[in-house]
């Protein structure tokens, strides 16, 4: 079932209807490729090209009773086509059909997320830019580290999305493959060059070797690089949950007019927006599950992947669209707040400075360790007594005795935390 909140083009692919066309094509494809090799008469194929036609109701209506989908569609077309119709699916399998079938819709999904993937990044590099110098404090542990830019968490997002469009086109490659080598993949009863021919009709490449099946390590590749991205996605959903926090605030979900945020507290602004995706990045990780479970089918082949994939080929694809829509939206009309960024950054009242201050101590000849003490001692007053961090460095006189008055001042500068960011935003956009 295609999931309702299914965009368009995306939900097309998983229509019955759809599902019935691609294997039309692979079943023509083949017919196409026996033709050309002399296996069967060119007027024949001709003649079910022209008359090949199939009907979603009928199908179901012949499965009812032969409980054979891929038997009640050659049914349904052969009623279409005639006499010329005992040539369809010559020598072939159920899974020559299904699988290589799958291959084109899963090709088709594959194309719409990279689509997606590149409205995304372009949006995280606008943003990037726009933030490139905006200062706001990094945080480990969710802890107050050391000043940054907010331009340089949207270039590491880009960065990790640029590596998951390419773990998808390797995906798309992998999955882009096609059999027509009969029961167990020997072709016994029709010679390897009308496979190759076939595939190549459908821009497909041949399996090297097939069982009755194409392999599942490919699909599990396939699957477990969505539940990536959606990984990466949830990532960024994940960050702009706390950046909302009422404590932080440093950014937060565009709130339209008329939106509503609780049904019992109306002054809330909630991230549900972004709560939505980190539940569906669950699933996709679930599905990717089913897809690793399904590589170890017994001997050449059992169907109990079947099931499994008519489940998480539908929702995984339509899932990550979702999702990737849904976050290029959010990220291009993210609110952000640098005045609240700004006051965040002296919260701790200095405190961020500690590591330049040790290690303006080592270049003087300080022991790491004994630098390491002399600037814990006055930052745990500060933590301890909620005073001034630069003050009370200034004021410290074990801290006189290595570093003059204006060398203590350019610690404080914060400056001296940006210096590098145009080097690092070349290395993600090579500008």
């Amino acid at each position: 079932m295609i999931p309702r909140y299914s965009r368009p083009q995306m939900a097309r692919i998983w229509t019955e209807e759809h599902k019935f066309h691609t294997w039309l094509q692979v079943e023509l494809a083949a017919l196409e490729a026996m033709a050309r090799h002399g296996l069967v008469p060119a007027a024949a194929v001709a003649n079910i090209r022209d008359k090949a036609r199939f009907e979603v109701d009928r199908i179901e209506e012949i499965e009812a009773q032969t409980k054979h989908d891929v038997i009640a569609f050659l049914t349904n077309v052969a009623e279409y086509v005639g006499e010329d119709s005992r040539y369809l699916h010559y020598a072939l399998t159920s899974s020559d059909i299904l699988d290589t079938a799958m291959a084109l819709r899963l090709r088709e999904a594959a194309d719409i997320l990279l689509a997606d993937l590149d409205q995304l990044l372009a949006v995280l590099k606008d943003r990037a830019q726009e933030f490139k110098y905006t200062v706001c404090i990094g945080r480990s542990h969710g802890i107050h580290a050391e000043p940054m830019t907010f331009g340089l968490k949207f270039a590491l997002w880009y960065a990790e999305m640029a590596r998951n469009r390419e773990r998808l086109a390797r995906a798309r490659a992998v999955i882009n493959v096609g059999k027509f080598s009969g029961a167990v993949g020997t072709f016994a009863h029709l010679p390897p060059e009308v496979e190759e021919t076939a595939c190549a009709l459908l821009d497909l490449e041949p399996a090297p070797l097939a069982t009755q099946v194409i392999q599942r390590d490919r699909y599990a590749e396939y699957f477990t690089t969505l539940a990536l991205i959606g990984g990466t996605v949830e990532k960024m959903a994940v960050e702009i949950r706390h950046l909302q926090r009422t404590e932080v605030r440093e950014a937060e979900e565009f709130f339209s007019a008329g939106q509503k945020g609780s049904s019992a507290m109306p002054h809330k602004r909630n991230p549900v927006l972004s709560e939505n995706i980190s539940g569906l990045s669950r699933v996709l990780r679930g599905n990717a599950l089913a897809a690793l479970e399904n590589m170890p089918l017994w001997h050449e082949r059992d169907i109990s992947h079947s099931s499994v994939e008519r489940l998480i080929a539908p929702d995984s694809t339509v899932l990550l669209d979702f999702m990737l829509g849904r976050l290029t939206g959010i990220l291009k009309n993210l609110l952000v707040y640098p005045e609240n960024m700004q006051r965040n950054l002296e919260l701790t009242r200095g405190l961020i400075f500690s590591q330049r201050l040790m290690l303006e101590l080592v270049h003087k000849g300080v022991t790491r360790e004994e630098a390491y003490l002399l600037v814990q001692g006055p930052a745990m007053r500060v933590w301890q007594e909620g005073l001034n961090f630069p003050d009370l460095i200034r004021q410290d006189p074990k801290i006189a005795h290595y570093l003059s008055p204006g060398e203590i001042e350019a610690v404080f500068d914060l400056q001296e935390y940006l210096k590098h960011v145009d080097y690092l935003f070349r290395r993600v956009f090579g500008e």
